[in-house]
Order: C-alpha cells, then structure tokens, then sequence
C-alpha cells in the first residue's frame, strides 16, 4: 500500500518563536535562548495548540485519520505530535527522524534580522546576490540542502510505510520545501508561494496524489480552523524567513 495523503503539520508555538518574535520588535541583534536549537520546548501556547490539534484529530472518524506518524528529532516538534496523538493511546505508530529537523542556520543562528546585517553585511550582500534558495550561511544549510533531506525521507517513507494517509510533524521550512518537492514547482514560484504564505504554528497542509507514484497536489494549506474551535490562539511567529529560530 503506497502512500497517497500527507498532513504536514509545523510544530506548536516554542518558547524560541516568542524570543524571536520579542527580539525583532524591539530591534535587537540577537535573540536570547539559553538552549540548542533541538531541545527549544513548546511554550503554554503550543502545548494548548497540540492538544486543540488532538482533540481534532481523535474526533475524526478512524478511516479518516492518519494510520502513522513522522516527527522531526527536535523537541518542540516532538512534544507536538506526543501531545496531539495522546489522546488516541498510541494506536498512531511515530517515527522520530533528524531529516525533519529545522534548517541549521549556521553562524546566523539566534542574530535577529537586524544582528545579521550589523555583524556580517558581507553574508547579506551573498545572500541577496545568490537568493533565498540557494543561499548557505557559513554552517549552515540552504533551502536546497533542505530540499535534499526531504527526498531521502520519502523514498524511506515509502519503503517503510503501509498507511495511505501520514501525519508528518516538523517546522515551516520543512513544511515549503515538501511542497516544492512533491509538487515539481520551480524555485521561483517556491519563493514567490513563501513571500505570500506563512504556515502557522499546529496548523494542517495537506498533499495527495491519486496514483501510487508522481507528483502531489497542495490540497490545502496552514489549515488551523480546528485551533480557533478549541479556543488555542492561533500563531504565525514569521519573523525573518533566513534569519530566526523556529
């Protein structure tokens, strides 16, 4: 049985999303998080966003709900998908995978969009000239190494996997590029879709395909209709698309 429906869903509102978000209003150069990126937890309003999800989810009918699930090793994405599927007691198999971690922002990592420019204008000036797609910041990854990460991960989630629909958990980037990458757009129309898209935080993108190999179709995007029913605020957390932790 080959799979034929993705949910992507971006991981609940971290306590990094609201550093960031701070940081950038208030013109700073760098955000302040005292932890890794990987082990960034939910804030109270991501974990509330993860079980709005749940809730959602459980009140499915059984045909209807993903039969497994795949998450990005990083906490935050983690603690989305244990919190979203507790309610269901485990019947929904997780597979843990570092390819669905967040883009490595290299040296720019924690340097609001303002501390990028003040400390490493020579990067900015390469980033302009070389483009949001193909841009890698010293230590860091593109949008097309990320793109990379995704095709591995689905030829293994083909391989291994037997249900039609999947829940995959992991971060905005991630959620772009499998859209890039199942879709067969081109880069343009990628960039110019994340100029003009922001996935929200616990929010849905879904993706099918009608025969067993080829390319998807974008069915719906940052659907987060199932957050305002349970009362979870709903969060973009945006920021500086190259610039931010996730």
């Amino acid at each position: 049985m080959a799979v034929h429906e993705l949910w992507l869903v971006r991981h609940g509102e971290s306590v990094a999303n609201l550093a960031a978000t701070a940081a950038e209003a208030a013109g700073l150069d760098v955000v302040t998080v005292d932890l890794r990126d990987a082990d960034v937890p939910l804030s109270e309003a991501g974990e509330e966003q993860a079980a709005a999800l749940g809730e959602w989810i459980a009140a499915l009918p059984e045909s209807e709900r993903p039969a497994s699930a795949w998450a990005s090793s990083y906490l935050r994405a983690r603690q989305t998908v244990e919190i979203a599927l507790e309610p269901l007691g485990g019947s929904i198999p997780v597979v843990v995978d570092e390819r669905l971690r967040d883009r490595e922002l290299g040296v720019l990592d924690l340097l609001t969009s303002h501390g990028a420019e003040a400390r490493y204008p020579d990067e900015m000036v390469r980033r302009r000239w070389l483009g949001k797609f193909y841009y890698r910041p010293p230590g860091g990854e593109s949008w097309a190494d990320l793109a990379l990460r995704v095709r591995s991960l689905l030829v293994d989630l083909e391989r291994q996997s037997t249900a039609e629909r999947v829940l995959v958990v992991a971060h905005d980037a991630v959620v772009m590029n499998f859209i890039y990458v199942c879709t067969g757009i081109g880069e343009a129309e990628l960039l110019e879709f994340a100029r003009t898209h922001t996935v929200a935080n616990a929010s849905v993108t879904r993706l099918s395909r009608a025969a067993d190999s080829g390319l998807w179709q974008l069915d719906a995007f940052s659907l987060a209709d199932h957050l305002a029913a349970a009362g979870a605020p709903v969060t973009l957390h945006e920021g500086n698309p190259d610039v931010r932790p996730h």
